[in-house]
């Protein structure tokens, strides 16, 4: 228990680096809102080494602290909606037991679900449905997205032969990578 929080600290704090790291790189094409998702590596990594009660902390817990450190209260609520409703899709896929559903398509679904977020709060705050226009678009670019971050996240775990030393592997949960 311990070492697992100290573990979820130690991601918060990659995840908290990997969100600066990402504002500085320039995505000018020409679709605003796109972004590589860079913290959701470690987000991903959390759901299958930590498992999802530790994984949700890790996600809020960045999402927070971002917000405080480099974003403002609109930035929150729609980091704080898509990224909720990601890890939440990435765990309900996770807890299905299916080779199937490896981790590259529970991160896509996880990207996909944060964009559907993401539009549901701007339409909200907005009041305004038309915005769901550009979902489509942002789908597209966020099932990339989530094709990166999962064969990095796969080629992540599968590096870290370490963790079994520390009692934190999960021999079911790596096997499904």
């Amino acid at each position: 228990m311990t070492r697992k929080i100290a573990l979820s600290g130690i991601f918060i704090s990659m995840a908290l680096v990997l969100s600066f790291f990402e504002g500085l790189i320039p995505m000018n094409i020409g679709v605003p809102g796109v972004k590589l998702g860079l913290a959701n590596i470690v987000a991903l990594t959390a759901l299958f080494i930590l498992g999802p009660v530790y994984a949700i902390l890790i996600q809020v817990g960045r999402i927070f602290l971002s917000a405080l450190l480099f974003g403002n209260l609109a930035g929150l609520l729609y980091s704080l909606s898509g990224g909720l409703l990601s890890i939440l899709a990435m765990i309900l896929l996770y807890k299905i037991k299916r080779p199937i559903f490896g981790i590259v398509a529970i991160s896509v679904l996880g990207a996909v679900f944060h964009n559907i977020g993401q539009i549901t709060a701007a339409s909200l705050i907005v009041q305004d449905l038309r915005l769901s226009y550009y979902l489509p678009i942002l789908m597209l670019f966020g099932t990339a997205a989530g094709i990166f971050v999962g064969f990095t996240c796969k080629y992540l775990i599968k590096g870290l032969n370490g963790i079994k030393s520390i009692g934190l592997y999960d021999p079911d949960s790596i096997s499904r990578l």
